[in-house]
């Protein structure tokens, strides 16, 4: 028996409208001749500031190095604790376990999916340096109470803003909360480049500075090397690429707004559950439903010709890398990491095809 074609792909890679651009930002680095630490970069750091809102953006290879040199940049490190969500990619607290410090989970909102407030209040001890939301699936934690709960402790705040690109909460852009953000721009990110690459947003100058070091082996100048630092520099030709599709992103986000608005009229009464969007400032990196029949469900899709993705199959509680490191049960997390299930959503998607899509969703029976 033949597997059924694939009608509607989980998600496409290909450079679309923007190619030409592409080819032009590659070709323009190329006959430069500079590639690492150059204008290009300087030029991305700048305009991408500006879409963040912040005052200072600093470009590295991935955004891993992007939350363990942020959080190192603050002198968060060995001894100390960051509360962090349990429902994320395992780099999450990879990073913070890279920074030399101990990540504590707080159990998420089972309906938000997000960091829960009242479960981070919880988990603080006298170790906690850092609370790290972060905004899951392009929709941004609760940040107002996640603030208010920082304040009260006297505790920093480090966004993972990792699939949330131009995404806000209440109105202030992500990353306006804290100290500052790491963002990724993986190719399967809302802002993705052709390769690896992460960003930090700061406000603060003196802490752009040391990231900038930091960041560049710890040099204050060429072979001064004033402290511990990494190689991890966003190069050249993905800040090019970074700058062309930035111009962009607007008008992508606003498709994924689209789309998503599309397929919550139509999965209106579907037999999955479809979580509501809590803020308007949801960037829809993903569109995820959850069913306790989800391998069935994903057979059912299949069977239509509609890819779909798991985002995430384990709670980082149950990650055997990080277990150690953090022992906790976070019972909400742990079952949304065994009922999530992504659609397709994406800018290049069609409305025809989306509309195949929700078709195919509510023709699923349990």
């Amino acid at each position: 028996m033949t597997a059924p074609d694939v009608r509607v792909p989980f998600l496409s890679l290909k450079p679309g409208d923007d190619a030409d651009a592409l080819r032009g930002a590659v070709t323009r680095v190329i006959d430069r001749g500079w590639f690492i630490l150059g204008p290009e970069l300087e030029a991305f750091e700048a305009e991408f500031a500006t879409a963040a809102g912040a005052a200072h953006a600093i470009g590295v290879n991935t955004g891993t190095d992007a939350i363990a040199l942020l959080l190192r940049g603050m002198g968060i490190g060995p001894g100390d604790e960051v509360i962090t969500a349990p429902l994320s990619a395992a780099y999450t607290a990879l990073a913070v376990m890279m920074a030399g410090a101990r990540p504590v989970f707080a159990d998420i909102d089972p309906e938000r999916h997000t960091i829960s407030p009242a479960a981070v209040e919880a988990a603080i001890t006298s170790r906690t340096a850092a609370i790290m939301p972060v905004h899951l699936y392009g929709q941004a934690a609760d940040m107002t109470a996640i603030a208010a709960i920082a304040a009260r402790h006297g505790l920093a705040i480090v966004e993972d803003a990792a699939q949330a690109h131009l995404a806000s909460c209440e109105g202030r852009p992500v990353g306006s909360f804290g100290a500052g953000a790491a963002f990724s721009f993986y190719p399967t990110k809302n802002l993705g480049a052709l390769g690896d690459g992460g960003a930090i947003t700061v406000h603060d100058a003196t802490l752009a500075d040391r990231l900038r070091r930091l960041r560049n082996g710890g040099q204050r100048t060429t072979y001064q090397h004033d402290e511990f630092g990494v190689n991890s520099r966003l190069d050249e030709m993905q800040a090019a690429i970074l700058r062309e599709r930035l111009q962009r992103l607007p008008a992508w986000t606003q498709q994924r707004r689209a789309l998503a608005a599309h397929y919550r009229m139509r999965l209106e009464g579907a037999p999955v559950h479809v979580p509501r969007e809590f803020d308007a400032g949801h960037v829809y990196h993903l569109f995820v439903v959850r069913t306790a029949q989800r391998e069935a469900f994903r057979a059912h899709l299949a069977s239509q010709g509609v890819q779909t993705l798991i985002h995430y199959p384990k709670a980082l509680t149950q990650q055997p890398a990080i277990q150690s490191e953090a022992p906790a049960t976070c019972p909400h997390a742990e079952q949304a990491a065994s009922e999530v299930c992504s659609l397709p959503l994406y800018p290049s998607l069609s409305l025809a095809d989306a509309e195949l899509v929700a078709s195919a969703v509510m023709s699923f029976r349990p």
